[in-house]
């Protein structure tokens, strides 16, 4: 089996409000490989999401440690933080995330114009991806003017946009109907096949599990690993 592309090692994070202490991730350790596709389940307030948040560098730890192909994560500073999400990272949210005044075809292009992507590769990227998620017909369209599903394809295609290495979901699914939301986890997974990347999706829908090569079950923290059923 290939290295691992994600390490993470007794990864502890507990939130604090007065004299209260939450411990919302208890001694987390667990490793994914270069095309895998992982799913990470349990109730809201599990835990996924402050997991997947410090695997992408949205927050730090208390203790423990996330490496991301052999970079320690924790020990980087704003600066390496940023160019990791930018050119390591795609990240998908629940909220779409999508600007209302932009195109789907622009909102794809955003990544690129911030790497200062030639304008022809760009442009030529951008419709493959919209092509890969099945929108080439709507590359016009602002959010708007889209679906629930339609926008949460647009988002995923921008998650791709530099060739990231690892794919992290938060409960993308979450504001969707169960038939488009399973067929957005099937599209992950083919992207998953396709562009060869690592991902990562929070969800606490029992039939998306199915779909995912491994599945990370958290409870008050506490990480153990199902067998997808």
């Amino acid at each position: 089996m290939s290295e691992p592309l994600v390490v993470v090692e007794n990864l502890r994070k507990v939130y604090r409000s007065g004299p209260k202490e939450v411990v919302a991730l208890r001694e987390v350790s667990f490793t994914a490989h270069p095309g895998e596709l992982i799913a990470v389940r349990g109730r809201s307030g599990s835990g996924k999401t402050t997991l997947l948040n410090q695997i992408g560098g949205l927050d730090t730890p208390d203790a423990g440690r996330v490496a991301i192909d052999g970079h320690d994560v924790t020990a980087m500073n704003e600066d390496r933080l940023l160019a990791l999400r930018r050119d390591t990272l795609g990240f998908v949210f629940q909220s779409f995330g999508l600007i209302p005044v932009l195109s789907a075809a622009e909102n794809v292009g955003v990544p690129m114009r911030l790497t200062r992507m030639p304008v022809d590769e760009r442009d030529q990227r951008v419709r493959m991806l919209l092509s890969l998620v099945g929108l080439e017909q709507h590359a016009n369209q602002r959010p708007y003017e889209l679906s629930g599903g339609q926008r949460q394809r647009v988002a995923l295609a921008r998650s791709l946009a530099n060739r990231p290495r690892l794919l992290i979901a938060d409960e993308p699914t979450g504001q969707l109907d169960s038939q488009t939301g399973r067929q957005i986890m099937q599209l992950i997974r083919a992207l998953v096949r396709s562009e060869g990347v690592t991902a990562l999706v929070a969800t606490h829908d029992p039939g998306l599990i199915t779909l995912a090569d491994r599945v990370l079950e958290i409870h008050d923290g506490v990480l153990r690993e199902t067998t997808p059923v």
